[in-house]
C-alpha cells in the first residue's frame, strides 16, 4: 500500500506563529515553496496552529494595505489546521484534501512532528489520470 510518507515531499519546515510575514515570504523564496505550516513557539511539541501560503500573504496582507514586516504568521493563518499521518493511505490523503478543499497537506510522524508536505505536484506523480482528474474536480469545485 502506498502511504503518505511515500508521496510526500520530505523535510518540510514550519514557521513560528510570532514570525513576521516578510520573513515567511523570504523563507518561501529560499525553500522554493508556496506554503508554510505555522507552529506555536510556546508549545514544546511545536503543534501546528495553521498554514500560510504565498497567496495569503499577497491577498490577506499586502493587497489589504498591511505591512508584512508588522503582521505575524499567526495573525494571518485561520481555520482549523489539517494534516495527515505518515502511514495514511493515498485514499486517506485524497479524502482529507478533497473534503477540506485544500491543495497542500502537512504530514506528521508518530511523534506528531512535521516531516513533510503533500502538494498537488506530489499527487500528480503518484495518481492515475482518472484519480487526478477527480481530485481537481473536487478541490476546485
Amino acid at each position: 500500500m502506498t502511504t503518505a510518507a511515500d508521496i510526500m515531499h520530505p523535510g518540510a519546515q514550519w514557521i513560528p506563529a510570532n514570525e513576521t510575514l516578510d520573513r515567511a515570504a523570504q523563507l518561501m523564496r529560499e525553500l522554493d515553496i508556496g506554503a508554510l505550516p505555522v507552529a506555536d513557539p510556546q508549545d514544546p511539541n511545536e503543534r501546528m496552529c495553521g498554514i500560510i501560503t504565498d497567496r495569503d500573504i499577497v491577498v490577506g496582507c499586502i493587497a489589504s494595505g498591511h505591512d508584512p514586516a508588522r503582521v505575524t504568521a499567526g495573525e494571518l493563518c485561520k481555520g482549523t489546521p489539517r494534516w495527515i499521518s505518515t502511514d495514511a493511505s493515498v485514499d486517506d490523503v485524497l479524502q482529507e484534501m478533497e473534503s477540506n478543499q485544500i491543495r497542500r497537506l502537512p504530514v506528521i510522524d508518530g511523534n506528531k512532528r512535521l516531516v513533510g508536505m503533500i502538494s498537488e505536484a506530489d499527487l500528480a506523480h503518484h495518481l492515475t489520470d482518472d484519480q487526478l482528474a477527480q481530485f481537481v474536480e473536487r478541490v476546485y469545485a
